[in-house]
């Protein structure tokens, strides 16, 4: 019997001992869909999740479909873990994103829209308000919309007009009066970002919301006057936004106007999707796929029961009169390693002992409180940091800014290749500069993605080192939404280890031995390696073992097979990984031994934690790095050894809730699928975000990874 096409890929794919990286992070968004399908969440919270997933597609499209389009364009060879060549894996990859993508508007409209009537908000076109509204509408079109549309015709005089990444655009297909057919031309109008996604009636028990598409529907003859409409298609194109910047000699002003070129050019990279509206043009929708060179599979049609860009459901999720009815998160609790927190000076009780951040459930502030004291406090001489991402209003900022008003020296690396926080990076560092800042803009050919602070401070004719490591970024916004690990220590081991990587950073420097302190590109994937096989070695020899992994990602096929070597030797190896996971857990004879979960829900887990049982002679690391081929070769990462007992309990603790929980959790089967994990016959839900905020120290203590 003859396999169809999709029968024999996934044979092909079903053989490979590793998961392809974009199939995994399909089903990872599927994860995060399934969060706006759970019955127990409200409306704000399911449109919440349903723009998550949205806007995680488009990054999908720019970077990783973008870089698979590198390899189609310019007939670079590559062969994914699947097992698949370039165009048979473009070929399952659209089939995969096809079928979520009907899975996104089915949820829209079956779900979403019926549970949004019932509470009292409705999307509607123009013809289903009354007269009085439909007269706002029109006023509202011509005053603030119609003078920013610009028609944009293609014709055999003009060229082809530049569509922006990510816009809606109304395709209009005219002719001129008595003209014939064949001399029909395409125009192009695009509705500018900075318009609302709807336009909102407010009534007194009711939000009625009309599409901004539907607003400009409505009006759109004024922009063709006298020239008969053949057709009028909403579409919206996805570019290539995914670049590899060049080495440059002049870090100073040819890296930073590399930066800049290649975000113009994301603008203006190539296509690599079009959703589109039914009842659309297919005249104009060839024309656009022959100009584009795109298969029709790169094609995604939108009903108009739906509707195109999900990521306008901000708005509703931010609307001033559902404050209200969002889910409050919880005031953070005080670190369990520092219930002085508020009360105490931060310099007095970090040279008395380490501090374990464990974020959102701990606040941030502790971090800010530490770099703002030490911009105002006499006694401190310097601050370094690196820096990848920053809230839009940053304190740190504004911090170091005082510091080096202050006298201070300061010196931070910004990474100005932190994706889509490019020109973020780039003011902020310029502001820092400007003050008198040593400023270093990123690694030419490396990331900087390690998250290191140092405050050297005069006490009393001695000098201390005051150290944050963590594994989140200094951004006071998403710390509240992401759970991260920081460390605060004056540990002198840390402290010097964190000094030597500093001058390793920001100047030419070939760094001794570090004693805690796992850097990358350097030795990551090694000592990683190292200490599985160590694990391994204790299996053999009847001796306990186990190995406790949390992370974003595991993708890294020497790592991956490392553990598979582990769990062949008896290893029992826990992994839990949010998102990509390109190890094939439970298979017979090669990863029995080996358990994968996924957590996904209210908060973001960012934490990376790394325990190996090594016989009782415990190992555990926290920091910046996932098991992936660039963090270990193209980034600048650390990972830092935790030795207080109390905080490694605290960071098992942590691995121990999350295999406990039964909410948010997925279990990863053999074949790269997921199911849901739930509460078993009598057994209490067990929710991770809510019990970090009740967990308390003698609990900690008496946490077991290994029995």
């Amino acid at each position: 019997m003859k396999l169809a096409v999709g029968d024999k890929y996934e044979s092909i794919i079903q053989k490979s001992d590793l998961i392809s990286r974009d199939l995994s992070w399909v089903k990872f968004n599927e994860r995060v869909l399934d969060q706006s399908k759970k019955p127990f969440r409200t409306i704000f919270e399911k449109l919440k999740f349903l723009a998550i997933t949205a806007s995680n597609l488009d990054e999908f499209f720019m970077i990783r479909v973008g870089s698979l389009y590198n390899y189609l364009d310019y007939d670079k060879e590559r062969v994914d873990y699947s097992g698949l060549r370039e165009e048979p894996f473009k070929e399952k990859l659209m089939k995969d994103c096809q079928r979520f993508h009907l899975d996104q508007h089915q949820h829209f409209t079956q779900v979403i829209l019926p549970e949004l009537h019932q509470e009292g908000i409705s999307l509607v076109n123009v013809s289903k308000l009354n007269e009085e509204e439909q007269e706002k509408v029109r006023q509202y079109f011509i005053k603030a919309i119609y003078p920013m549309l610009t028609p944009m015709v293609y014709d055999g005089y003009r060229t082809f007009p530049i569509l922006m990444n990510k816009l809606l655009v109304f395709g209009v297909v005219t002719t001129s009066p008595g003209e014939r057919k064949d001399m029909r031309k395409m125009s192009f109008v695009q509705i500018p970002a900075n318009i609302p996604r709807f336009f909102e009636i407010e009534r007194e028990n009711s939000l009625t919301l009309i599409p901004i598409e539907e607003v400009i529907r409505e009006n759109l003859i004024s922009l063709f006057r006298n020239v008969e409409i053949e057709s009028v298609s909403l579409f919206r194109i996805t570019r290539n936004g995914d670049f590899t910047l060049e080495e440059s000699e002049d870090m100073d002003a040819n890296f930073l106007e590399e930066v800049k070129r290649k975000l113009m050019e994301r603008k203006t990279g190539r296509v690599v999707k079009i959703e589109i509206e039914e009842g659309y043009s297919k005249w104009m929708l060839n024309s656009l796929l022959e100009r584009w060179n795109l298969h029709p599979d790169s094609v995604f049609m939108v009903r108009r029961a739906s509707m195109i860009d999900f990521t306008g459901l901000w708005q509703i999720v931010g609307n001033k009169r559902f404050r209200d009815r969002l889910p409050q998160i919880p005031e953070p609790v005080k670190p369990l390693s520092y219930p002085e927190e508020g009360r105490a000076d931060i310099f007095d009780i970090l040279k008395e002992k380490d501090i374990l951040l464990h974020h959102p459930y701990n606040n941030i502030d502790s971090i800010l409180d530490l770099i703002e004291k030490a911009a105002d406090d006499p006694d401190v001489m310097a601050i370094k940091m690196t820096i990848y991402r920053l809230a839009k209003d940053s304190r740190i900022t504004k911090a170091l800014l005082r510091a080096a008003e202050n006298g201070k020296h300061v010196s931070v690396l910004f990474e100005v290749k932190a994706r889509f926080d490019e020109e973020n990076n780039i003011r902020e560092a310029k502001k820092l500069q400007k003050a008198g800042c040593f400023v270093i803009y990123g690694i030419s050919n490396l990331k900087t993605h390690t998250k290191l602070l140092l405050i050297v401070k005069k006490d009393d004719q001695e000098i201390t080192r005051y150290v944050h490591l963590g594994s989140g970024n200094y951004n006071e916004d998403t710390a509240r939404l992401y759970t991260d690990i920081g460390l605060l220590t004056t540990n002198e081991v840390l402290a010097n280890d964190v000094s030597e990587f500093f001058n390793v950073i920001t100047g030419h420097s070939v760094p001794s031995d570090y004693r805690n302190l796992i850097t990358a590109p350097r030795d990551m994937r090694n000592q990683l390696i190292h200490f599985i096989e160590q694990e391994a070695e204790n299996a053999r020899k009847g001796l306990s073992s186990g190995i406790f992994i949390k992370v974003n990602s595991l993708e890294d096929s020497e790592i991956i097979y490392a553990l598979y070597r582990a769990s062949q030797s008896g290893v029992k190896i826990k992994l839990i990984v949010r998102g990509i996971c390109c190890l094939r857990p439970g298979r017979m004879g090669l990863s029995e031994n080996i358990e994968v979960l996924s957590i996904v829900g209210d908060f973001l887990e960012h934490s990376r934690i790394y325990h190996f049982h090594n016989n009782g002679v415990t190992r555990t690391y926290s920091g910046s790095a996932d098991m992936m081929v660039r963090s270990f070769d193209k980034r600048l990462e650390s990972l830092f050894k935790v030795e207080s007992p109390l905080l490694e309990r605290q960071l098992m603790n942590i691995l121990a809730f999350n295999l406990k929980d039964n909410v948010n959790s997925y279990v990863m089967q053999e074949d790269g699928t997921y199911v849901a994990k739930a509460p078993k016959d009598g057994e209490p839900d067990f929710n991770v975000h809510k019990e970090f905020f009740a967990v308390d120290a003698a609990e900690v203590m008496q946490v077991k990874l290994v029995e």
